[in-house]
């Protein structure tokens, strides 16, 4: 994706959380590059059965992806939202995956929302559109 970050602070991890966070990110590499449709139906698959995630759930996995991966606590903003969603169904949840765009500056963005909000984003990332979206049924809105 194309939003400039600043990469993240490491912290420090269980060695069971970091073999676990690493196993999510090792997939995500690899579910970041497949098509974008089969991608969202991937995800889709992986997520039925979970019980929605908590932010502080979902932050928790976040912090431990961006601990064990340089990639992902910097310019990976996909396989960084891709491994938290992994790490989060590991635990039994699922937190919101989304990809979006804004335009003025273009960039896009891949993110995870629990609550209702970005977890662990910068605040503009509310300026986004989300284009393609992964949500829990427990927080999906009817159209």
């Amino acid at each position: 994706m194309s939003m400039p970050v600043v990469s993240e602070r490491a912290g420090r991890i269980s060695w069971h959380r970091h073999l676990t966070a690493r196993c999510a990110v090792g997939a995500a590499h690899l579910l970041a590059k497949v098509p974008p449709r089969r991608l969202r139906r991937v995800l889709r698959t992986v997520s039925r059965g979970s019980r929605p995630a908590t932010a502080a759930q979902t932050l928790d996995a976040r912090t431990s992806v961006v601990s064990v991966s340089a990639w992902c606590a910097g310019q990976g903003c996909l396989e960084r939202s891709i491994a938290t969603v992994l790490l989060c169904r590991l635990h039994g949840t699922w937190p919101d995956w989304c990809t979006g765009v804004r335009t003025r500056p273009f960039r896009a963005h891949a993110w995870v929302e629990a609550e209702g909000r970005p977890v662990g984003e910068p605040e503009d990332t509310g300026l986004f559109r989300a284009m393609i979206s992964v949500r829990h049924p427990a927080t999906e809105q009817p159209r």
